[in-house]
C-alpha cells in the first residue's frame, strides 16, 4: 500500500474548536508544563498528584454523594473539580473553561464535546512525567527477604489424620468414582479413608478424567465467543470419513502450499523472508489448518486445544464474520463446507460429474441431491428440477402448543419408540421429515408456467431425497425472522430425535413409489441412485444444541463413542447419560451410515 493511499485509508477525528480556542489563547504553552502536576500509578499509567489525605470531590455536588461520581475533572482555567453532570454546566456559565484534566486517568476532557481530546503537548508531558517521577518519586521495592515474609503469612505444616478423624472421614464423604474404560459398564476404583475396592458401575453424567476418555476426544478452548467454532469443530473431527481422510495424509500441507506458491508466483521474489512472508500471507487454506487440527488431538496429548491459527484461517475466508462476535454455528459450518471446497477446485475441473458431490472430500462426505417435482393441477404435468445440497434444514412444527411439562418430557425421552407430532405436543425428526417431503400448494402468487398448459396454473410441489449422503446433517430451524413484523425470535419447542434413522420412506424412489404405485418406478431414466435405498439406514453420532436467548446463547455438542455419550462444552468434556442427550434442545443433528458407523467404532476400539 503506498503512502497516499494509506493517507486516503486513515481518517482523522475532527479537531476540538475549545482545544484549538485554548491554545490560542495561551494555554498550549502550559501543558507541557503540567508534567509537574502529575506523578505515575503502578500500572504505569498517570494520575493528577495530590496529598495522601486528599480526597477529591466534585464542588457542585452534596456532600454526602460527592463521591459517588465515576468521574472526576479538574477545570485548567480556575482548577474547579466537577463531576460529569456538573462539568458541562461548569464550562456552559464560563465561556473557555470547556478543557479539564481527568483527575484519576490524567486525560484531557471537553466538556461542551463531553468526549475525550488529544493534545501533544499534554501527550509529552505524561511520559515526561512518567520518565522523571517513576525513579524518585515511586517508593523502592521491599527487601527480598521482608518480602517473602509478607506473602508466607501462614506456616506449612503437614497433616496426617488420626483414628478419630479417620473415621469421621469415612462417615461423611462419598466415594470417588474413576473409570478406567470406555465399555458399557465402566470398572471404577472407590477411594475413601480406610479402604480402596474396586467395583463396576454404569455410565453417569460424572466427569471424566483425560485418561478415561476415547482417543481423540478433548477439549478445544474458547477464544473469545467461539462456542460456535468449537461445538462444530467437535462434530467434524469424529466424523469417521473425515477423520479417515485426514488422519491417512490425504490432504498434505506441504503439497498444498507449495501448489499456492506456485500459483501466486511468490518465488519469482529475491528476497528469501519476503518470499516466505508472502508465501504465509497468500496460503489461507482451512483444509490444512484442519489437518493440523487432527493431528494435534488424536496425537494423544490430552490438553485442551487452542485453535488460534483455524480461526484466523477462517477469518479471512469469511472476512465479514470476522470478529469476537456470537455467531450461527450453521452459518459457520456451510462456511468451513465452502473454504474446503475453494482449495480443491482444480480437482473439480477434472471430474466428470460435479454435480454428483465427488469432487472434494466435503462434498463426498455430507453433499447429496434434493429433487423438486412441482405439478400442474389442471393437466397433471410434472417439472422436475435437482438441486445439491450439503444438509437438509428442517421447519419445527410450532402449530401445535409444546410441552408443558419438564418431567413428561423426560419421560418421553426415556424409549426410543416412534412419536408422532400429534402425540403430547412435541415435535419429532420424523414428523419434520414427513413435513418436509409433504406435497404443498402454491399460493396463488406462486404459480408456474405449465408448458403442456402453455399458461400460468396453481400447482403441488413436493420435495424428495434424490441422493442420500453419507454423513447426513439436519439443520433445525430454531431462529426465525420477519421482516414483516420486523422482529426475530427463537423457537424453543422440544424436538425428538431417534438414534437409529431410516431414511427409505423420504427417498425419491418411496415418494414416486407411494405416489404412482407400480405402474412407474423410474428417474428419468436415469438408476445410478437407485442402491441408496439399500444404505438409508443412519445412526446418530453427534447434537450440537444451542440454549439461550437468539441474542445470547451457548452451543455445546454430545458426541457419541463406542456407543457412550460424551459432553463437549469448549474445553470440558464429561460423559452424560442418553437422557440427558435426549432432553437436549437440539440444532443440528449429524447421521452417518450404518455400516460406517460400526466400522468406525471398531477402528476406534482397535486402536
Amino acid at each position: 500500500m503506498s503512502s497516499s493511499s494509506a493517507a486516503r485509508a486513515l481518517r482523522l477525528p475532527p479537531p476540538c474548536p475549545h482545544l484549538e480556542a485554548y491554545r490560542a489563547g495561551g494555554g498550549g504553552t502550559s501543558l507541557r508544563s503540567l508534567h509537574r502536576c502529575l506523578r505515575p500509578r503502578p500500572p504505569g499509567r498517570a494520575e493528577v498528584r495530590r496529598d495522601p489525605g486528599e480526597v477529591p470531590r466534585c464542588a457542585s455536588c452534596p456532600h454526602a454523594a460527592a463521591h459517588r461520581g465515576p468521574r472526576l475533572y479538574a477545570c485548567l482555567a480556575c482548577a474547579a473539580v466537577s463531576c460529569d453532570a456538573h462539568a458541562r454546566d461548569h464550562a456552559a456559565l464560563l465561556p473557555g473553561h470547556e478543557i479539564a484534566l481527568d483527575v484519576d486517568r490524567a486525560e484531557l476532557f471537553c466538556a461542551a464535546c463531553r468526549d475525550q481530546v488529544y493534545d501533544p503537548d499534554f501527550d509529552a508531558a505524561v511520559v515526561i512525567a512518567l520518565t522523571s517521577l517513576s525513579s524518585s518519586r515511586l517508593p523502592p521495592p521491599p527487601p527480598a527477604a521482608e518480602k517473602w515474609a509478607k506473602r508466607r503469612r501462614v506456616e506449612y505444616r503437614p497433616w496426617a489424620p488420626d483414628l478419630k478423624e479417620r473415621a469421621v472421614i469415612g462417615r461423611r464423604s462419598s466415594p470417588l468414582l474413576v473409570q478406567e474404560g470406555n465399555g458399557s459398564s465402566a470398572s471404577s476404583t472407590t477411594t475413601t479413608a480406610n479402604s480402596t475396592t474396586t467395583t463396576t458401575s454404569s455410565p453417569s453424567s460424572s466427569a471424566s478424567s483425560p485418561s478415561s476418555l476415547p482417543r481423540g476426544l478433548k477439549g478445544i478452548n474458547n477464544l473469545g465467543n467461539t462456542c460456535f467454532m468449537n461445538s462444530v469443530l467437535q462434530a467434524l473431527l469424529h466424523t469417521p470419513l473425515l477423520r479417515n481422510y485426514f488422519l491417512s495424509d490425504r490432504h498434505s500441507g506441504y503439497v498444498c502450499q507449495q501448489k499456492s506458491t506456485k500459483k501466486g508466483g511468490i518465488k519469482e521474489k529475491s528476497n528469501v523472508v519476503e518470499r516466505r512472508n508472502l508465501a504465509r500471507e497468500s496460503h489461507v487454506c482451512l483444509a490444512c489448518d484442519l489437518d493440523a487440527m487432527y493431528s494435534a488431538v488424536f496425537s494423544g496429548d490430552r490438553k485442551s486445544f487452542s485453535p488460534a491459527n483455524f480461526l484466523y484461517s477462517w477469518w479471512q475466508h469469511a472476512s465479514n464474520l470476522a470478529s469476537y462476535e456470537q455467531q450461527d454455528a450453521h452459518e459457520f459450518f456451510i462456511s468451513i463446507l465452502d473454504g474446503i471446497h475453494e482449495k480443491e477446485q482444480d480437482q473439480c475441473k477434472h471430474q466428470s460429474h460435479v454435480g454428483n458431490g465427488d469432487c472434494c472430500i466435503a462434498h463426498k462426505v455430507f453433499s447429496g441431491i434434493l429433487r423438486s417435482d412441482v405439478t400442474c393441477t389442471v393437466c397433471g404435468f410434472t417439472s422436475t428440477t435437482y438441486d445439491p445440497c450439503v444438509d437438509i434444514s428442517l421447519d419445527l412444527d410450532s402449530s401445535r402448543d409444546p410441552v408443558k411439562m419438564a418431567t413428561s418430557k423426560l419421560q418421553m425421552c426415556e424409549s426410543d419408540t416412534g412419536l408422532t407430532s400429534q402425540s403430547y405436543g412435541i415435535s419429532t425428526l420424523l414428523g419434520c421429515l414427513e413435513h418436509f417431503t409433504r406435497p404443498e400448494k402454491l399460493g396463488a402468487d406462486q404459480k408456474f408456467f405449465c408448458e403442456n398448459c402453455q399458461a400460468r396454473q396453481e400447482s403441488l410441489k413436493q420435495m424428495s431425497i434424490r441422493k442420500i449422503p453419507l454423513v447426513t446433517c439436519f439443520h433445525i430451524k430454531r431462529f426465525e425472522h420477519s421482516l414483516i413484523r420486523n422482529m426475530s425470535r427463537k423457537v424453543d419447542r422440544y424436538l425428538h430425535f431417534p438414534f437409529s434413522l431410516d431414511m427409505g420412506p423420504y427417498l425419491s424412489s418411496s415418494i414416486l413409489r407411494t405416489r404412482y404405485g407400480n405402474r412407474i418406478f423410474a428417474f428419468d431414466g436415469d438408476d445410478s441412485y437407485a442402491s441408496t435405498e439399500l444404505a438409508s439406514e443412519f445412526e446418530l453420532f453427534a447434537v450440537l444444541t444451542h440454549s439461550g436467548k437468539l441474542e445470547g446463547g451457548h452451543y455445546v455438542t454430545y458426541l457419541r463413542l463406542n456407543n457412550q455419550w460424551y459432553k463437549c462444552d469448549d474445553a470440558w468434556v464429561t460423559h452424560v447419560s442418553e437422557s440427558i442427550v435426549r432432553a437436549s434442545q437440539a440444532y443440528m443433528l449429524f447421521y452417518v451410515q450404518k455400516i460406517l458407523y460400526y466400522r468406525a467404532s471398531q477402528n476406534v476400539v482397535a486402536s
